[in-house]
């Protein structure tokens, strides 16, 4: 069976998080495709960029973990929005130690928190959510090994 290409992914991405807004109200698609392009053009593989569309789906349950196992992905691409999936739970630490325990999931971290950080989304926050998901994500950056500030 042949895989899905990114055109098919990002439809599916699209689609599965139709009805989603961020924090800021703002479609969350417009996450998604930020994501996948902050992989591309930190040099991503075509997989990793698949991984940065979904890499929401399983946990936000925009899809299933099912639909994931029996989709037409490379192992790579499923391994990698496995690790990017926090559990219920789950501390930052195992958290982080599982994505990089992952080929490939790190980079479609440091794309997520980039633009998780982006001082244009992040302003339009209250204060108090904006101050915590900066220690968040700060922190989680750190755990990844990632230097700070990486806004691209």
């Amino acid at each position: 069976m042949p895989y899905l290409t990114l055109t098919e992914i990002e439809a599916v991405a699209r689609e599965a998080h139709a009805a989603q807004t961020d924090k800021a109200g703002r479609p969350y698609t417009e996450h998604l495709a930020a994501v996948a392009e902050g992989v591309r053009v930190r040099g991503g593989s075509e997989e990793q960029i698949a991984a940065g569309w979904l890499h929401d789906a399983v946990e936000d349950d925009a899809l299933s973990r099912e639909w994931l196992d029996e989709a037409a992905l490379p192992q790579t691409v499923k391994d990698m929005v496995l690790a990017l999936t926090k559990r219920k739970g789950e501390d930052l630490e195992e958290y982080t130690r599982r994505i990089l325990a992952t080929p490939g999931a790190r980079l479609v971290k440091e794309a997520d928190l980039a633009h998780n950080a982006d001082p244009a989304r992040l302003a339009v926050l209250d204060e108090a959510t904006r101050t915590r998901l900066t220690a968040k994500y700060a922190k989680v950056r750190a755990l990844l090994g990632l230097p700070d500030g990486d806004q691209a």
